[in-house]
């Protein structure tokens, strides 16, 4: 694998710490700035709506730069955000810089699972996003509980000004490692905006949003599941996370090592597993050895899924793919925030703190439908949809010649 693929799995922690490591600093960042939980809470729905809305709006507008200076940019945008987050002397204020800092998350990923692919050979596209993506999974293991560490032992500001300088060591080594890329002559934002009329490609969306929905239905209420029906103690759920992220780093691996000999079988398989395990959730989480088991099953077989739903999305829009990458990106953090507020609903019912599991399960079972009618599709059509001709084959022209 290139040392580029380096530089974009360090741009890939910082990004992957920032999104996470707020949630274990609200109850600090609150007290600072005298407002309720709930109101801090709007720096973790800030940041997702940025990156839904940010992920297509900066794509669309680095149509006119390079993939390499577009890179730069955007870590450019994501130091900003995290430096005016750091030394916020209101909330409102930091508020602004979490969503600056959310504008650069989508494009990134998006961009950088294009760049990534390019850089090596056709039959190893999908390990190569894998290894940038592995850099959004190690900073659940290392960088968040870190983050969290420092945030309370010396402040949240020391965090987000730690975070800042992860962006400018991304920054350093993009503009030294990642080669020069010249944006693919012919391509206009017609091609690009032509990918979302290939069912496939909107199916594959569709997967995204569901399975990645699966995974955080019953992630998102881990704490109160694990204290009140587990029996853990409140000091037990950051290293149940850091199960959770143990398991992300292994399944992004082995997801992108088999999605390039098998995709749609790796698809099959890991959102199969997925429904089980989540459905299986509801009772091994009233057991401490199983449960805990149990969250690092449901991170590995929730980002097995992440390096074949990029690359198939990356595949289905092959003549100009850099948009709807994004926007996939953008649809892990739809599904993150449907599954959150389906999850809420159910328990709000009182129907438990296990209830989100099943509702995990049912969309993850519903993005296995959706691979199954996909792979249908295709096999009817005889061969994967094409959306683009004409002047977008100079990209295709350009990405066989890296």
């Amino acid at each position: 694998m290139p040392l580029a693929l380096l530089a974009l799995a360090i741009g890939a922690f910082g990004i992957g710490t920032t999104e996470f490591v707020i949630m274990g600093l609200l109850p600090e960042v609150a007290g600072d700035y005298g407002v309720s939980i709930p109101t801090a809470g709007y720096l973790v729905t800030g940041y997702a709506l940025g990156v839904m809305f940010g992920a297509p709006l900066m794509t669309v507008l680095g149509t006119k730069v390079s993939r390499k200076r577009m890179l730069m940019l955007l870590m450019g945008l994501f130091i900003a955000g995290n430096l005016l987050s750091a030394l916020a002397p209101a909330f409102g204020v930091m508020l602004i810089g979490r969503i600056v800092a959310s504008l650069a998350h989508g494009a990134f990923f998006g961009i950088g699972s294009v760049v990534a692919a390019d850089l090596v050979a056709p039959d190893k596209k999908a390990g190569a996003i894998a290894m940038m993506f592995t850099g959004l999974t190690v900073a659940n293991v290392v960088g968040v509980p870190l983050g969290t560490l420092v945030g309370q032992s010396v402040g949240w500001r020391v965090t987000f000004g730690i975070v800042a300088a992860l962006g400018v060591i991304g920054l350093i080594g993009i503009a030294r490692l990642v080669p020069d890329m010249p944006k693919p002559e012919g391509v206009r934002l017609r091609h690009e905006l032509a990918a979302f009329k290939n069912v496939q490609v909107l199916l594959a969306m569709a997967m995204t949003v569901l399975g990645f929905g699966g995974v955080f239905a019953a992630i998102t209420y881990i704490a109160p599941m694990m204290t009140h029906v587990a029996g853990f103690a409140d000091g037990s759920v950051t290293w149940l996370l850091v199960l959770f992220g143990l398991g992300m780093v292994g399944g992004n691996l082995i997801g992108g090592k088999f999605a390039d000999r098998a995709l749609m079988p790796m698809l099959y398989v890991s959102l199969g597993a997925l429904a089980v395990v989540l459905a299986l959730f509801t009772l091994t989480a009233h057991d401490k050895v199983l449960s805990a088991v149990t969250i690092a099953l449901i991170g590995a077989l929730g980002f097995a899924t992440v390096p074949p739903l990029q690359k198939r999305v990356l595949d289905q829009a092959h003549g100009a793919p850099t948009l709807a990458s994004a926007v996939n990106i953008g649809a892990f953090n739809l599904g993150n925030a449907l599954s959150a507020w389906l999850g809420g609903l159910v328990i709000a019912a009182g129907l438990g703190y296990t209830a989100p599991n099943w509702v995990g399960a049912a969309l993850a079972a519903g993005a296995l439908l959706l691979a199954v009618v996909s792979a249908a599709l295709e096999r009817r059509d005889g061969a994967p949809s094409s959306v683009v001709t004409g002047s977008a084959s100079a990209e295709q022209r350009a990405a066989v010649h890296h």
